[in-house]
């Protein structure tokens, strides 16, 4: 009797051509971090809603010559201090800016970046670039506010980086702070990369290592301990579905005094702004942090 043929065990091909693909999108969307992080656009967003204060055009040169354009938005009546506001990593200015217009009227200079390859800025966004191009930006509100309180305010990745850009500042840039306020940020590139994978069930059993290909040089969990005794505040939805409210949660841990943290309830990404409680509150806690704060003058510069 003749033996029986010999059956070969093919591989399952469409679970490997699965991965295959799962592994070259995610190292894709890492590579570099650019696209998972930044996803500049130079469109007009809401054209037809104008803004109901003044703004003037800033046009701030980072090197290589780019030119970054921001928007200053001057305060109506007496001053009460200058806000750098630092907006998320999608679309641009033109979205974000309603974010802050309703500041001036309550007495606060806004100047509202748009960094490099985002809107009218020129260059390509990169991670290393919009950190740089916060610093620049901080400088020319420094160099324009005379003595007013500086308040630093970033939403979302703009919440990291104003994180970053405060407790990595030297002495002189330091001294001139009043408060930090980070609204929905993120505690590590790294960390919202692996729960960004771990998300999609191609990428979930690969979320570890992949995660480990996303630079964290610039996470503010390594460095937020050094914002004190500048005050920090973190502001979170506590319906956050982008970047979950743990991660408010794990800054304010780190964080030296004074330091607080407002849960929103109901709240989601970036919507804080939203609700006129919160405005409210903030302009309180914008003028006890102001009122406490030594602020050494400086000249006043012609835009």
């Amino acid at each position: 009797m003749a033996a029986p043929p010999i059956r070969r065990q093919t591989p399952d091909r469409s679970g490997r051509w699965l991965h295959a693909i799962a592994l070259l999108l995610a190292l894709a969307l890492l590579g570099g971090c650019t696209s998972v992080f930044l996803q500049p656009d130079r469109r007009h967003y809401l054209p037809d809603q104008a803004l109901p204060t003044p703004a003037e055009d800033v046009w701030i040169t980072a090197p290589g010559d780019t030119r970054l354009h921001a928007l200053y938005l001057p305060a109506t009546g007496t001053p009460r201090g200058a806000l750098l506001f630092l907006h998320g990593n999608a679309e641009n200015l033109s979205s974000h800016v309603h974010a802050v217009t309703w500041l001036p009227a309550q007495g606060y200079h806004v100047l509202a970046l748009d960094y490099r390859g985002y809107g009218r800025s020129e260059g390509h966004a990169s991670v290393d670039g919009i950190h740089e191009d916060a610093g620049l930006a901080l400088r020319w509100l420094q160099s324009h506010s005379g003595a007013l309180p500086l308040f630093v305010y970033g939403q979302s990745l703009g919440g990291t980086v104003a994180l970053n850009l405060v407790a990595r500042g030297d002495a002189d840039s330091r001294s001139r702070i009043a408060a930090v306020i980070a609204d929905s940020a993120f505690a590590s590139y790294r960390g919202i990369a692996r729960e960004k994978l771990d998300s999609w069930w191609l990428t979930w059993p690969l979320q570890a290592p992949l995660s480990w290909l996303v630079s964290d040089a610039w996470s503010p969990l390594a460095v937020v301990d050094r914002i004190s005794p500048i005050p920090l505040l973190l502001i979170h939805g506590e319906r956050d579905a982008v970047v979950p409210p743990q991660h408010a949660a794990q800054l304010f841990a780190r964080a030296g005094e004074p330091k607080a943290l407002w849960p929103i309830a109901g709240g989601r990404h970036i919507d804080a702004m939203r609700r006129d409680e919160v405005r409210a509150r903030l302009l309180d806690y914008l003028a006890e942090t102001g009122a406490a704060a030594t602020v050494r003058p400086g000249p006043v510069l012609e835009r």
